[in-house]
């Protein structure tokens, strides 16, 4: 019996948003964006320095995306956008679509 889909499938990667205590943002990506809002709150070495000096930070966005590389292209463009545009993020996917189609995919 044949099975086309891989034993061990890829675990999903994730791009986020934290909202911290000064009302700023921070986007990352992970595999799992609640232990990693999780790090950044309670262990300084695995915090980055933006949000262990802001905290506490609440994770309030975060979308699945196709892999690790899809992840890296999405957050330097997140990275990038003003907060206005990142508050728009949170309200609906129309932000969220045009940051997609931003990138450029594999065939």
């Amino acid at each position: 019996m044949s099975d086309d889909a891989p034993d061990n499938p890829a675990p999903p990667w994730h791009i986020y948003l934290l909202r911290c205590r000064d009302g700023s943002f921070y986007a990352g990506i992970s595999l799992d964006p609640e232990r990693r809002c999780k790090e950044h709150n309670q262990q300084a070495s695995r915090a980055s320095r933006y949000v262990w000096s802001r905290r506490p930070a609440e994770l309030v966005w975060q979308r699945t995306v196709a892999s690790q590389s899809v992840a890296l292209q999405l957050e330097y463009r997140l990275k990038r956008l003003s907060k206005t545009h990142k508050e728009r993020l949170l309200q609906d996917d129309t932000g969220w679509m045009a940051l997609q189609a931003s990138i450029k995919t594999a065939p």
